[in-house]
């Protein structure tokens, strides 16, 4: 089991039960959109509001220890920030998956041919994931 006090401590933020709640839910299912954790925290303190999530979230974001994923035609969802990854999205069941490949390289030879300087990229990739074909 990971110390998710520790994790949030590393992060210079403080490791209230609201916040360990909130890493511990993203942590534990990889990708979740605003409502979803949501749901998930809301279980445990009932008392909390919306925009505390959301507070707590930007303050993680600011601080790296959660990342946006700005997916195409669906809500953002959140994850624990890794290495410079890409994602696979399900457009059926909506499935967020991590895949570790080359993008700097891919970005590069589009730029390349493209005469185009790159700011910043996120590669996603839509389609339809095993379960659902």
């Amino acid at each position: 089991m990971k110390n998710y006090s520790n994790m949030l401590r590393e992060h210079n933020l403080k490791a209230t039960p609201q916040r360990i709640a909130i890493v511990n839910s993203i942590s534990n299912n990889g990708h979740l959109n605003i409502d979803t954790l949501y749901e998930n925290i809301k279980n445990k303190f009932a008392s909390i509001s919306l925009a505390t999530i959301y507070k707590n979230i930007n303050c993680m974001i600011e601080n790296l220890l959660i990342s946006e994923v700005k997916l195409p035609n669906q809500k953002t969802v959140y994850e624990i920030t890794k290495a410079k990854h890409s994602h696979l999205v399900c457009v059926k069941c909506e499935e967020v998956t991590d895949i570790y490949t080359n993008e700097k390289a891919i970005v590069d030879d589009i730029c390349k041919e493209n005469h185009f300087k790159v700011i910043q990229s996120d590669l996603i990739i839509s389609g339809t994931c095993k379960n659902c074909l």
